[in-house]
């Protein structure tokens, strides 16, 4: 009888949910991360059938809202210790987000190897698979927002800037001029660490570069060095990885 999963990715900004059976991921729901609570993930559960609850924590104060909630449902936390479908060659394994390893995971089932995940969350995070299917480690800069929101908070007179494509490199107010540099610039630093990791560790190969996160789809409209957006990357290595710790292989 398949078995129905309840996946929650719980980020620094935001937290991501979905039911999935094994083959399949159900529709996302997002909410901040400062408002999930245990009374929402029981309004989200209401009537729902769950055999497994998977999840992916970066934050550990939010922690027990999954705990309280689930009990009596078995609970898989993503950490290096599971069944990954994806080696781990890394100094530390522990300190790796479990985000990143759930992207890791995903990028090398759906999309095949060597690979690079940049995933435009608080922060952005660039994490890499090698063609020995292993996760060797990553880049982590500044996010987007908090880039922007920086500016807005430590100067007197720039405003609170909404993200979206600029009109030209030179802006002709404040706000377009804050926009060009925002969205521009953060190509140029997405588009020079990728160069960089290629160069250093896929000279002679091709690796898939698959985007996910909240501005992926803004950022990377001008961006030929990604191949893919997949906005539920993280939700889909957290898929794949409840099927690699709960289901019995065949045959």
């Amino acid at each position: 009888m398949a078995q129905n999963y309840l996946l929650i990715d719980i980020s620094n900004s935001f937290t991501k949910l979905a039911v999935a059976s094994p083959k399949r991921l159900g529709r996302a729901t997002r909410i901040e991360t400062r408002k999930f609570s245990a009374a929402f993930l029981k309004r989200s559960l209401r009537k729902r059938k769950i055999d497994v609850v998977m999840v992916c924590s970066v934050v550990p104060q939010k922690n027990s809202v999954v705990r309280t909630v689930a009990k009596g449902t078995r609970i898989l936390w993503l950490t290096p210790k599971v069944k990954l479908g994806v080696g781990i060659d890394y100094p530390n394994p522990k300190k790796i987000g479990a985000d990143r390893l759930a992207n890791a995971a995903a990028v090398a089932a759906l999309y095949g190897f060597p690979a690079i995940v940049v995933d435009f969350g608080t922060a952005v995070t660039f994490d890499i698979v090698s063609a020995n299917r292993k996760y060797i480690g990553g880049v982590i800069a500044p996010g987007l927002e908090s880039m922007t929101n920086f500016l807005y908070q430590r100067t007197a007179l720039l405003p609170k800037l909404s993200m979206k494509e600029p009109r030209s490199a030179v802006g002709r107010s404040t706000m377009e001029a804050m926009r060009a540099g925002a969205v521009i610039g953060y190509r140029g630093l997405v588009r020079e660490i990728i160069s960089r990791i290629k160069g250093e560790r896929f000279a002679r190969q091709k690796a898939h570069v698959i985007a996910t996160g909240g501005y992926a789809d803004l950022i990377v409209a001008q961006l030929d060095e990604i191949d893919a957006v997949h906005p539920n990357l993280t939700l889909e290595g957290l898929r794949i990885v409840a099927n690699l710790n709960t289901l019995r292989r065949q045959g």
